[in-house]
């Protein structure tokens, strides 16, 4: 899927709502001990960045990774590359309890970017997403138009969201419809 629409919502170029199939990203499901300090000496190798705070998501120079449950991480690293770093954190850990798996192929990821992109997801996810609750660096695994996903905030006005490739079609659909002419409230 390579999908790209902008909608514009209003009546200036300023207030478009651009959704975009960001297309392969690297993924790699990390579970274990997020105290351990073999984890997380394996996860500053293979993204370069620290575990972030719960519901936070943080970026290296090799890659991101973002906290989905007290003992799941979610790396996201370069598609050509999760293979062979999904293998060398399961190397670094080595008999400690974890599971570490690439699941890029499982995944779509789609950006939203544009003015009304808080608006755009608000209308389908249950969580507040005000400036003052939710903001750059923020993460959240939820629904959004009752469809499994997680998502956060790259810079103003800007949003990823990940979810099962098989309804990644659906996701973008849905995610057109919300932004489309005139429907956006602006409560933010």
């Amino acid at each position: 899927m390579s999908n790209a629409i902008s909608i514009l919502n209003g009546a200036s170029s300023s207030d478009a709502v651009k959704i975009t199939d960001s297309g392969l990203r690297g993924m790699i499901t990390l579970r274990g001990d997020l105290d351990s300090a073999q984890l997380k000496s394996a996860v500053s190798a293979a993204v370069g960045s620290d575990i972030p705070a719960q519901r936070k998501i943080t970026h290296g120079p090799m890659g991101g990774v973002a906290w989905m449950s007290p003992d799941e991480l979610l790396l996201l690293v370069a598609y050509d590359q999760a293979d062979a770093i999904t293998a060398q954190i399961s190397e670094a850990l080595g008999a400690e309890h974890h599971m570490a798996v690439n699941v890029s192929d499982a995944r779509a990821i789609f950006r939203i970017e544009g003015q009304g992109a808080r608006e755009v997801l608000a209308k389908g996810a249950p969580i507040d997403l005000s400036p003052e609750a939710f903001g750059i660096g923020d993460f959240r695994r939820t629904r959004v138009g009752q469809l499994a996903a997680a998502f956060w905030m790259t810079q103003t006005d800007m949003f990823e969201l990940i979810c099962f490739r098989s309804v990644g079609e659906f996701m973008f659909d849905w995610l057109t419809n919300a932004a489309r002419d005139g429907s956006l409230p602006e409560y933010f």
